[in-house]
């Protein structure tokens, strides 16, 4: 057992004898995250420190669940545990959602916020706030400029204007602006989830109308080249849900394709889609799929 996990009640080390106790009957009460990892795994050093940070943190909202597949191979095997480090998480006995790798600390916490987990304290605290309307992207695009020109120093401010000119559509503009971020802010959340709308735009070079993507979906439902375009033009163009559709249909017929392009611009989508709720949904039909 790591030290970490004995320092902390919400975080424990499951093993194949109590995994039915500790985590499949535990989950009818508290969402359990199952950490796939090894001693001998560098980016599970980087991932595991990260989920027992929020363990903490969230008091309670969630338990970890460590399992070393080095001394727990048939857990390992049950779960089919290709790589690792590996995460599921498991809630009222099932397995809902899961994702291999060591994600950064701002996508784990989207992560968990998809699935209705949310710190015990900002729970409380933000259930009296009513949601703020979006302000217009073309009048924030006027006043961040303004503010970019008066205060040049200002990297946030830049990366605000960034995101501002894609709601716009001034993709190649967003683009330079995130080129030349300093590291730091390179790797925000914010940043990431314009990089993955630039991704989408950037697929659409040279591609053929929506029309004409359609056609060729009417003709053939197989042609996912097709699908993986009209999802690319609903995303950018704003219509999330079918954008989805079309991602979550290419992933229903041939999760293969193009070495698993499918599930990638499905989770390259959720960084971009905005609707927690949609994306918890369109989550779900991913696991559904996948596990």
């Amino acid at each position: 057992m790591t030290a970490s996990a004995t320092a902390s009640p919400h975080v424990f080390d499951a093993t194949t004898d109590r995994f039915e106790a500790d985590v499949i009957q535990k989950s009818a009460q508290t969402p359990v995250l199952v950490d796939f990892w090894a001693e001998w795994c560098e980016p599970c050093k980087t991932l595991g420190p990260l989920l027992e940070k929020l363990a903490a943190e969230y008091n309670g909202a969630f338990v970890l669940a460590k399992v070393d597949v080095e001394a727990e191979q048939q857990l390992a095997g049950m779960f089919q545990i290709r790589s690792i480090p590996t995460v599921y998480l498991v809630k009222d006995g099932q397995l809902v959602d899961g994702f291999p790798g060591a994600l950064p600390e701002g996508q784990l916490r989207e992560f968990l916020s998809h699935h209705g987990i949310q710190p015990a304290a900002a729970a409380e605290e933000a259930a009296p706030v009513a949601a703020e309307a979006e302000p217009d992207p073309h009048a924030e695009v006027v006043r961040l400029r303004a503010e970019v020109a008066a205060e040049p120093g200002q990297d946030e401010r830049k990366l605000d204007l960034a995101l501002a000119l894609l709601r716009t559509g001034a993709a190649t503009e967003a683009e330079h602006l995130l080129d030349a971020l300093p590291a730091n802010l390179a790797t925000d959340d914010r940043a990431l989830r314009a990089r993955a709308r630039l991704g989408f735009a950037a697929v659409l070079k040279d591609a053929p109308p929506p029309e004409v993507l359609e056609a060729a979906i009417a003709s053939d439902e197989s042609d996912l080249r097709a699908r993986h375009l009209l999802g690319a033009h609903r995303l950018v163009g704003g219509q999330s849900e079918a954008a989805l559709e079309q991602f979550i249909e290419m992933l229903r017929r041939d999760r293969a394709y193009q070495d698993g392009l499918p599930r990638k611009v499905l989770i390259d989508a959720f960084r971009v889609v905005e609707d927690e709720d949609l994306v918890g949904r369109y989550r779900r039909k991913m696991s559904s799929l996948l596990f």
